[in-house]
């Protein structure tokens, strides 16, 4: 009997090779950080961070300290539309592009909130197919919540066979029903409220009349039922029985909750107030007098930038507004890694969300930096700024990747990077050794722990016998440390609470030193771009475990 299991998934060259990454630890530069009381210099209390580098580097170095802690995932990455943008390198081959985006995403799906975090991921019919399998692999296909449609555009699209007018998109949770019980509904819309009226002058308020029938056979809901104005009988429809059972229908009666119609001879129907409802339940369709459309994004980015200077294919206000909406509440952490003109940031700030942003671009700092600062003082007249009532205040903290921990000498060999200082090195090195970087004021050997009784040091000194004998008697029987020195002499062993190890070596074989860029370039990929027929779905066989 064979072993071997299948497995459907999408394939494609060179999805076998996988980054090593290094994850890097960000340092903050106060002169760009910024805040509602920056030119007071009043202490901030804010925790918003602003990212700029190589995207996936900087995920990962938010892997260790968020993973399980962010509430919604909005990105728009590149499309892979061919088109050549002056901010991304839009054009790959679909497996350069799905190699590249897969790595985000398994970071990404690590980093939601185990119980109610979302995935949002906007896309065209470009790449959607291949992202939708390939995010049924990496999230699980029972994590799918919905493929929505943005109407992008409302004139006619003349020059192409077919019009293109709309995007998606695409959702997935990390628990469905958790999610569906705790997503928020919309609120209703001027459109939706006209349904509403008072016809009989009802002292509740504006009303609109619901069926009061239900699919379906229960006994105790197939009673005849009365019209009080005019005596006529009504029963349930065929195939249907009454909502609710005869006590609950003579309590509704008694409320005036029961319309007959304005003769009274109407099949029976219940009274919905304007004032109960909360609001609507989300659907998959997402026209543009609710969310906008491209033309009004573009009028956001000429209002903040000019023509001259705005940023190519943003997304508008209102359409990051629904998203959030929906999957957050104020207080909530937001992530965007594909940040663009910092339309994801602006939109959390104005709803009272955290937010963290990731941008490699230099519109890093010519677009999202002077945009936030306009949020932050209160500037910024347009976008949801009058719907949500925002006024300003907050702030971001700015900040970079640290360099490669490892880099070559002038002989080739691995050393410690020379722009590391003492404090660097030993976040740089908990985080490698899975530690929480946690210094102690008053144990010199405490960098960091990983549980009340695990404890790293890290040191670039030469440690002799004596130091490591003097270590072991502080620590106590109690406790365990890890000391991570750049050399030692005499032996290792013999040390009950103590495991020593040597940096580089120790860790050389564990990342890929040195690299900067992992962004979407095409000699970012190891392999070359697919032949015709080497991409799709493949229903191979797979070992089993």
């Amino acid at each position: 009997m064979s072993t071997r299991k299948q497995k459907l998934e999408l394939t494609w060259i060179g999805k076998e090779n996988r980054p090593k990454l290094e994850p890097r630890i960000l340092v903050e530069d106060p002169q760009k950080s910024y805040h509602a009381l920056h030119r007071v210099g009043r202490k901030d209390l804010f925790d918003n961070k602003l990212i700029f580098g190589d995207n996936l580097l900087a995920l990962k170095a938010l892997e260790q300290d968020y993973a399980g802690k962010v509430k919604c995932v909005y990105i728009d990455p590149p499309y892979n539309t061919g088109s050549a943008f002056s901010h991304y390198d839009d054009g790959l081959e679909h497996s350069l592009w799905l190699s590249l985006i897969r790595e985000r995403l398994k970071i990404i799906w690590n980093l939601l909130d185990s119980k109610d975090g979302s995935l949002w991921v906007s896309i065209d019919d470009s790449e959607m197919p291949y992202l939708r399998v390939l995010l049924d692999e990496i999230c699980g296909r029972d994590s799918f919540v919905a493929s929505n449609i943005w109407q992008k555009r409302y004139s006619r699209e003349n020059r192409e066979a077919i019009g293109d007018a709309h995007e998606y998109v695409l959702v997935y949770a990390r628990d469905i029903a958790t999610f569906k019980k705790k997503r928020n509904k919309l609120p209703l819309g001027e459109k939706q409220k006209k349904v509403y009226k008072n016809p009989n002058k009802d002292p509740r308020g504006l009303w609109r009349a619901v069926s009061f029938s239900a699919q379906g056979f229960r006994p105790n809901q197939m009673y005849e039922i009365e019209s009080p104005e005019t005596g006529k009988i009504f029963t349930p429809p065929e195939g249907s029985c009454w909502k609710v059972i005869r006590e609950r229908y003579e309590e509704l009666l008694a409320d005036d909750r029961i319309y007959f119609g304005k003769d009274g001879n109407a099949m029976p129907q219940r009274k919905q107030f304007l004032s109960q409802i909360e609001g609507m339940a989300p659907w998959t369709w997402w026209p543009h007098e609710e969310v906008g459309h491209t033309d009004e994004s573009k009028r956001e980015m000429h209002a903040l930038y000019g023509a001259k200077d705005s940023f190519p294919t943003p997304k508008p206000e209102r359409l990051i507004q629904r998203v959030l909406h929906i999957a957050t509440n104020p207080g909530d952490l937001v992530l965007d890694s594909f940040l663009g003109s910092g339309t994801t940031a602006a939109v959390a700030h104005k709803m009272g969300r955290r937010w963290i942003g990731i941008e490699l671009g230099e519109h890093c700092h010519t677009h999202c930096i002077p945009r936030l600062k306009k949020v932050i003082d209160g500037e910024d007249p347009g976008g949801i700024t009058k719907a949500v009532d925002w006024k300003g205040g907050g702030g971001f903290r700015y900040y970079k990747l640290a360099p490669s921990l490892l880099e070559k000498d002038k002989w080739d060999n691995w050393v410690i990077s020379k722009d590391y200082n003492a404090a660097m090195l030993a976040e740089a090195v908990c985080k490698l050794e899975g530690f929480t970087y946690a210094p102690s004021d008053s144990l010199y050997w405490q960098h960091g722990h990983s549980t009340e009784q695990d404890f790293i040091y890290v040191t670039t000194a030469s440690l002799k016998h004596e130091q490591l004998q003097q270590l072991s008697d502080e620590v106590g029987p109690e406790r365990s440390l890890l000391v991570v020195c750049t050399s030692f002499r005499g032996s290792k062993e013999g040390y009950a609470n103590l495991t020593v190890k040597k940096i580089p070596k120790a860790v050389l074989s564990r990342c890929e030193w040195g690299k900067d860029d992992y962004s979407l370039r095409v000699e970012n990929l190891p392999d070359a771009p697919p032949k015709p027929g080497q991409l799709g779905l493949f229903d191979g066989e797979e070992d089993a475990e």
